[in-house]
């Protein structure tokens, strides 16, 4: 049991619980955003082609209403607005994550002196050129 408790604090104390919960946060708020945007900016040009039909009152009716019983339909508009909430996520994840690779790649590379580049990256850039240098040297020798 206490190992487990130790496994646990190590666990939440380097940063997986936290940076989880970070993004979880930042999630739920990314999500208010993407609504909006679907909602207030996507869906009313959409419904101008389709002649003032919002998408999310769309639907195929099963059985009509009466006094006595409720309408019985499937809301399949309310599924294309999810489609495109969807795609407006996975469009602004990809830039998002395209733009940090962009930068992480420029940090990492030994070459560019405009970004200073970490010191491991430099270790092992130092390390491939001895490799490569070591490897002539014996190509050389061999011939």
């Amino acid at each position: 049991m206490k190992k487990l408790i130790t496994e646990f604090k190590n666990f939440a104390i380097k940063g997986n619980m936290i940076d989880m919960a970070i993004g979880i946060i930042i999630g739920t708020a990314f999500n208010a955003i993407v609504n909006v945007l679907v909602k207030r900016i996507v869906m009313p040009p959409l419904s101008l082609m389709t002649e003032g039909v919002t998408f999310s009152d769309k639907k195929w009716v099963l059985r009509e209403a009466s006094d006595t019983i409720d309408e019985i339909a499937i809301g399949y508009g309310a599924l294309i607005e999810v489609v495109i909430d969807f795609g407006i996520i996975a469009m602004t994840i990809f830039l998002v994550l395209k733009g940090v690779n962009r930068f992480r790649d420029k940090a990492e590379d030994p070459k560019n002196k405009q970004v200073k580049t970490p010191k491991d990256i430099e270790l092992l850039a130092s390390l491939e050129q001895l490799m490569k240098e070591q490897n002539d040297l014996l190509r050389k020798l061999n011939r």
